[in-house]
């Protein structure tokens, strides 16, 4: 495989898709390894071995091009025949054609899939479906979860023609892209971000999550700011040349600060601050008045137990 694409093609893709294909993979997922009971826990062998193996799942996915530019707007699932290593085509022919019914503009454009990286057997699909469009793109969703990965776990391939060893083979070649979102997007998106768990999250865990993220934006904030202070000292002590645009930024930027130091400002955030502590306030008058609750419940029980004869005997 290449490492970059050379056709100077623009990819847009949509978040819907990303959704989508999570979406999918999840499902089939949760149904060839249904969550084990917590008192069942003993498998054999084999089975634990096909547990560990993650499902891949197919789909198409559809958009429009428009010169150099393809947009990947939306996407459907398809069913694989793994003994044959091909797609059901008249399941693939029939949602198509519903697809063309509800979106006439839209085009099949490539497939997707799951995976850590593109395989040997991805090709067999991706030429079979050539007679659809020339030149299918490929869109790959790694499920694995990395926590040191900032970027999206989203490749996109175009299959190009490569002379190796003197024979022409079609190789996947690795194409950028970009995330491209429209207003019922973002809605959509930020509504699906704000669920609460299915596992039955309280709030705390909800505010917790909430907080979490902010305290993220104000870190990244300062990192910038930080940048951005380092860069302004050593301009001023010569280390790298003065931009005049750059500083008319910085100005421009900075004007924007006496505009919340106005009294009204102050009074919000004074208001806001005092609710927040009071809140804080009242969590740990709680906490203290269950601990000692707990304390004197447990004091009657072990005071009844040396000195009751007949009915209870009340500590309080």
């Amino acid at each position: 495989m290449a490492s970059s694409s050379s056709s100077g093609l623009t990819f847009k893709l949509h978040p819907l898709v990303i959704l989508n294909i999570s979406d999918h993979y999840t499902r089939v997922k949760s149904q060839i390894n249904p969550p084990i009971a917590p008192h069942n826990t003993t498998t054999n062998g084999g089975d634990a071995v096909a547990s560990s193996v993650p499902p891949r799942v197919y789909g198409c996915v559809i958009g429009v091009q428009k010169g150099r530019t393809v947009e990947i707007f939306n996407s459907f699932e398809l069913l694989y025949d793994s003994s044959t290593n091909s797609l059901d085509r008249p399941f693939l022919e029939k949602k198509q054609e519903l697809y063309k019914k509800v979106f006439p503009n839209f085009y099949i454009l490539g497939w997707y899939s799951t995976g850590n990286d593109a395989e040997e057997s991805d090709m067999l699909i991706h030429k079979a479906l050539m007679d659809i469009n020339e030149s299918p793109v490929y869109l790959l969703l790694n499920p694995s979860i990395n926590h040191s990965q900032k970027d999206l776990p989203v490749s996109i391939f175009e299959s190009e023609l490569h002379v190796i060893d003197g024979i022409p083979q079609l190789i996947f070649v690795r194409s950028s892209y970009t995330i491209e979102t429209v207003e019922a997007e973002r809605i959509s998106v930020d509504h699906v971000a704000h669920l609460k768990p299915s596992d039955g999250g309280s709030a705390a865990t909800q505010l917790a999550a909430h907080l979490t993220g902010i305290h993220s934006a104000i870190k990244m904030l300062h990192s910038r700011i930080k940048v951005l202070h380092h860069y302004l000292v050593a301009m001023q002590k010569g280390d790298v040349p003065c931009e005049n645009s750059l500083l008319r930024q910085v100005s421009s930027l900075l004007r924007r600060l006496p505009a919340i130091e106005s009294g009204k400002f102050q009074d919000d955030f004074l208001m806001e601050y005092n609710d927040t502590l009071l809140i804080s306030y009242l969590a740990m008058l709680t906490n203290c008045s269950s601990a000692t609750n707990d304390l004197v419940d447990k004091f009657n029980t072990a005071y009844d137990r040396h000195s009751r004869r007949g009915g209870r005997t009340a500590f309080m």
